[in-house]
């Protein structure tokens, strides 16, 4: 039987995040000695990239904004180790260094009733250890640090009042792996086993009755639902490419045996060329990793130093693999969207579409508040591109539009003295007529720099790729009027000629003096 072609995944990498890269520096100059800066590791949402380097500082590239900001952890320069992100009321930030140091990071926001100052929280003296893992409550207010030594911390937030209270919890025998929270109920990933704690009765339970054969990297995750704390699930893997499944009291339902599915050809994501790309070292025998959920149900993300594959454990595939790459050094994943930390400075986005279509979308409907701010959208091809800079024209005050108005009505009064009294009227009728058209037209001039001013300020997608299309942003400008008014008549310049109009008695009058004058 011929061994059949290998099918490529349906994940693979559209373009290299070189606009994320070239922002990053590669050396720094610390006094008279010239560093070089390593990415150490990642962690990623639908609104942040969070980079970590081996100098201690983090590297965070806002996606709607295409702005990267940098923030250093106080102290001596130690590698960061892990970052993680959570957007909740506030945009919060952790971080874990090599000395065993957690800083906290609270982001400044422009939003309404938001954090307007720059916070930082740290948690110092309690680990002993490289920090290996971090996890947060879904409100922001539970921190659990863990680090090689297998020690467990929790730290207690209160971002009000400004105050970070940090607690040993567990002490394990091995290095913790991975950890999730959820529903109160605490998952920990040692090298040895897999345990549940949970934080209302701390009460510790073990994942099936059987530690690890041999110590490894094998992680655990929670199943995502929509569900009360005993109906909680969990995913732990285990040596020999086993997945086990389980409740939250630790009873294992079943055993998934995922050898098996290596038995035919497995599509590879299809990575673009680089230089130094493959050739890595793997290991005989495939082995699982860290885990975590991703993108459809039944769809499991492991990954380890060496290798990363995407399982559909329902119908029992492998929907992609990245083997023989080597220095995996991390992994995060959000939506459809896979970001691979690779090397010293070699980041890679899998996907099943380009990056500026699905990833970032969601971000204008989660944050609606941002009407100045429209994030820059790549072209859908498969081409190097760089993240565009958001352009925003000045805008100009509604009451300096009408003063301009103004002021253009006083230069046409001008200009119709200039040109002489020829269009002079003799009704009186057609005096208050013209004065009511004259303040019309003023007013017309008024609104249309008020829309003008306001639909200027937004930076539109359309207006970017040349697309001539009626925007979003003059329908909302144009809501004041009763008649729309549409591009092209927004476009033609407003000219306000005042007309001098006399009344036919005063006329009257000056011609009866100047015969009188004349007659004697």
């Amino acid at each position: 039987m011929t061994a059949q072609p290998t099918s490529p995944s349906i994940l693979r990498e559209f373009s290299p995040l070189y606009y994320l890269l070239n922002a990053i520096p590669a050396k720094v100059q610390r006094g008279f000695r010239s560093v070089l800066v390593y990415l150490t590791a990642l962690d990623s949402n639908s609104d942040f990239l969070a980079v970590g380097s081996s100098i201690g500082m983090l590297y965070l590239y806002c996606r709607r904004l295409a702005h990267m900001n940098k923030y250093s952890v106080e102290g001596k320069c130690d590698a960061i180790t892990v970052v993680k992100l959570l957007s909740c009321f506030d945009d919060l930030v952790a971080v874990g260094t090599a000395s065993g140091q957690v800083s906290v990071f609270q982001l400044v926001s422009p939003l309404p009733g938001r954090n307007k100052q720059l916070r930082r929280f740290d948690v110092v003296g309690l680990h002993k250890g490289s920090i290996t893992s971090l996890t947060w409550s879904t409100n922001g207010m539970k921190l659990f640090s863990g680090d090689d030594r297998g020690r467990v911390v929790f730290s207690a937030l209160d971002l009000d009042q400004g105050v970070c209270t940090p607690v040993l919890l567990l002490e394990e025998s091995s290095g913790v792996v991975q950890m999730e929270y959820s529903r109160l109920v605490l998952l920990v990933s040692t090298q040895q086993r897999s345990l549940l704690y949970c934080t209302q009765k701390q009460e510790v339970l073990q994942l099936g009755t059987k530690t690890h054969r041999r110590s490894g990297k094998f992680g655990a995750c929670f199943l995502p639902a929509i569900c009360k704390q005993s109906d909680l699930q969990v995913y732990a893997a285990r040596p020999g490419l086993k997945l086990w499944k389980s409740d939250v009291r630790g009873q294992v339902e079943t055993t998934q045996r995922l050898k098996s599915l290596f038995d035919k050809q497995v599509p590879q994501f299809e990575l673009l060329p680089r230089p130094g790309l493959g050739g890595g070292y793997r290991p005989a025998d495939r082995q699982l990793g860290l885990l975590s959920c991703f993108l459809r149900e039944g769809w499991i993300l492991s990954w380890n130093e060496y290798c990363l594959y995407v399982f559909d454990v329902i119908n029992q595939v492998v929907v992609g693999a990245l083997e023989s790459t080597g220095d995996i050094v991390s992994v995060s994943s959000c939506g459809n969207e896979i970001f691979i930390l690779k090397g010293d400075r070699d980041i890679i986005r899998l996907s099943n579409s380009h990056e500026g279509i699905t990833s970032t979308f969601p971000a204008l409907f989660v944050h609606p508040a941002f009407p100045l701010t429209t994030p820059p959208v790549l072209h859908p091809t498969g081409s190097v591109e760089t993240a565009q800079p958001i352009r925003t024209m000045a805008i100009i005050v509604e009451d300096g539009a009408i003063e301009e108005a103004r002021g253009g009505e006083r230069f046409s009064e001008g200009g119709a003295d200039e040109e002489g009294e020829g269009r002079i009227e003799e009704v009186k009728e057609a005096e208050e007529h013209d004065q009511l058209k004259v303040m019309e037209l003023s007013q017309s001039v008024s609104i249309f720099s008020s829309s003008r001013c306001r639909s200027s300020s937004v930076t539109s997608w359309d207006s970017l790729h040349g697309n001539t299309s009626t925007s979003s942003s003059y329908e909302l400008g144009s809501r004041r009027y009763s008649a729309p008014v549409d591009q092209e008549d927004m476009q033609q310049d407003l000219v306000v000629k005042a007309i001098r109009v006399k009344k036919k008695k005063k006329r009257r009058l000056q011609q009866d003096s100047s015969s009188r004058n004349g007659f004697f």
